[in-house]
């Protein structure tokens, strides 16, 4: 069992090896149109990934990720995924998203690393400040994960928070805009009115804007009445 290694080079070796082994060639080419520009990739579903992580995330997690590598994209997305599932505190935490934000390239791998961090739950102000700093870097996956977490933990918090933050994103980055448009999408289902008063003014460039009116004319959670008024708003 994965839980029980003690981690050095040689079983390190061994999980790439069982990492390869178990790839599949057509999933392979199926996700390399997903992520483009990614070369690496062995083929391997998520599923799996993630049930080859909790159980690391179990064990000598640190040992693992002082041992783990970059040559293929499920390496990366692996130690992105058992981060995810470590049980630690919140200091901790935030030094593990800090070591693994800068393997982050592209928006499959920063999608799949964004989890409620068992940590963060009591520290949704500290994380918030975090997310901030992280937001005024000039990374495009830094922003996206920044987003991702707002997304993820604060929507059903702190609404308004999330919408002026993201109100005040500035990134040609199209992977930036995709995750604005996203979690504005979520935002319009959580808190309907709030979210369309603030699309009646907001500083979004146009291309965001209407791929956020395309996420919501998409959700099958928001009635065709309203569908009819989103499809008005857009902008051309």
């Amino acid at each position: 069992m994965l839980n029980n290694i003690n981690w050095t080079t040689k079983e390190y070796d061994e999980l790439i090896c069982y990492l390869k082994e178990i790839g599949d060639k057509k999933y392979k080419e199926f996700h390399k149109n997903l992520v483009p520009g990614i070369h690496n990739i062995i083929g391997i579903q998520i599923p799996k990934l993630r049930a080859i992580a909790r159980e690391i995330a179990k064990g000598n997690y640190n040992e693992y990720l002082s041992l783990a590598k970059n040559e293929y994209y499920e390496e990366i997305m692996l130690r992105g995924l058992v981060i995810g599932y470590v049980k630690t505190d919140y200091e901790n935490t935030l030094i593990l998203i800090r070591s693994f934000l800068p393997y982050i390239n592209n928006w499959a791998i920063c999608d799949s690393f964004c989890k409620k961090f068992s940590a963060i739950k009591n520290n949704k102000e500290e994380f918030l400040n975090f997310l901030k700093e992280c937001i005024k870097s000039n990374n495009e996956y830094y922003i996206r994960f920044s987003i991702v977490m707002l997304k993820t933990v604060y929507i059903d918090y702190q609404i308004d928070t999330v919408l002026s933050i993201l109100d005040d994103i500035k990134h040609n980055g199209y992977y930036v805009k995709m995750a604005i448009a996203w979690t504005l999408c979520d935002c319009f289902i959580k808190s309907k009115d709030k979210t369309m008063n603030y699309l009646n003014s907001n500083n979004l460039d146009n291309f965001t804007y209407n791929k956020t009116l395309q996420k919501i004319l998409e959700s099958n959670r928001v009635d065709n009445e309203t569908k009819d008024i989103i499809r008005n708003m857009k902008k051309k």
